[in-house]
């Protein structure tokens, strides 16, 4: 009778699992579609969390897709073609005053790093004037980028020195080749991958700059309304990036594997140089720098100045909160000395 009831036990033990785990893990394989903004090592936290199967372990089917440019990745977001993706708040800002609801959630880095690359003859940037350089599109983070690293030369854009939109990061690089543009704004280490070689240097770097620009700059941004009726699946996109983040920085050779794969042609010196800077700058905890914000609002109030947007309707840090509360964030990193 024991062995019977031990059996029956143990069944039931087995029943009882499966009805209250099995429902909850079914449930918990959301499909969601997240788009990431280029495959520079700045934004390679989306990719580390696909590859490196941070989306997975917290439940999240994800189709993963490419967007090179914060504008067009917005517009996706705003179509809920793309539920959560990756957006500086430059985009964030410009499509809120214009009746968006978008919103930022999260950012794993909140620092504008970009570096001002330009053809080996510019040796000032007296010489940069009359000449063109390269951005994406209009709004994106690499105009932000080029205005401002502009401007901390001393020089006028659009004035000065002409900005033309040029595409993605390969784009701008071939555009230099060939000399159609004296130089274009890049993410840190993407000198190295310049193809055949030209000539080049780094005329500006905003590390060098007396203040780092502030800017929500890699964030997971998605609109208010799929986050009041989704709130479980971006806490669960915050979470993966959160332990991707944690990846990076203590699985070099790991990370810089996945940043090779999703990046055609990066080089030893790129893979190094790029990982150093991003090290430094990812955040441990990823609130949203509201300095970086109003920056981003004030410049977008200037094209609807009618708008009634706010920095606070812009940002929405309670799931980021909540994390840090629970304990989450010192689990994956240790608690903090």
């Amino acid at each position: 009778m024991s062995h019977r009831s031990e059996c029956c036990r143990k069944f039931l033990s087995s029943v009882l699992f499966l009805f209250v785990f099995w429902p909850l893990s079914t449930q918990a394989q959301e499909k969601i579609k997240i788009a990431y903004s280029s495959t520079d090592t700045l934004n390679q936290i989306w990719t580390i969390a696909q590859d490196a199967g941070f989306y997975k372990k917290n439940g999240l089917d994800v189709d993963l897709v490419y967007i090179g440019s914060t504008t067009v990745g917005v517009t996706a977001i705003m179509a809920q073609d793309i539920q959560v993706g990756n957006a500086a708040g430059s985009g964030v800002a410009n499509a809120a005053v214009r009746g968006a609801d978008t919103v930022s959630v999260g950012c794993t880095i909140n620092v504008l790093a970009y570096e001002l690359v330009v053809l080996d003859s510019i040796k000032s940037p007296e010489d940069l004037k009359g000449k063109s350089i390269g951005i994406s599109r209009f709004g994106s983070v690499s105009d932000v980028a080029a205005r401002e690293l502009l401007k901390g030369l001393g020089l006028r854009p659009q004035e000065d020195v002409k900005i033309l939109q040029v595409g993605g990061a390969s784009e701008r690089a071939a555009g230099f080749s060939r000399g159609v543009i004296a130089g274009f704004p890049s993410p840190p280490g993407n000198v190295n991958l310049i193809p055949g070689g030209l000539p080049h240097r780094v005329l500006a770097d905003m590390a060098d700059l007396k203040k780092p620009y502030p800017l929500p700059f890699i964030c997971a941004v998605t609109t208010k309304s799929y986050l009041a009726k989704n709130r479980s699946v971006v806490k669960r996109v915050m979470m993966a990036l959160i332990e991707a983040s944690n990846y990076f920085k203590t699985n070099k050779e790991g990370a810089q594997k996945i940043v090779a794969k999703y990046l055609r042609g990066a080089n030893k010196a790129y893979l190094d140089s790029s990982y150093d800077s991003t090290f430094k700058i990812l955040e441990r905890v990823p609130y949203t720098t509201r300095e970086g914000m109003k920056i981003q609002l004030d410049d977008a109030l200037k094209q609807a100045p009618g708008s009634k947007v706010t920095v606070d309707s812009l940002i929405d840090d309670s799931i980021v909160r909540d994390l840090e509360k629970e304990g989450f964030i010192d689990k994956v990193y240790g608690k903090s000395p």
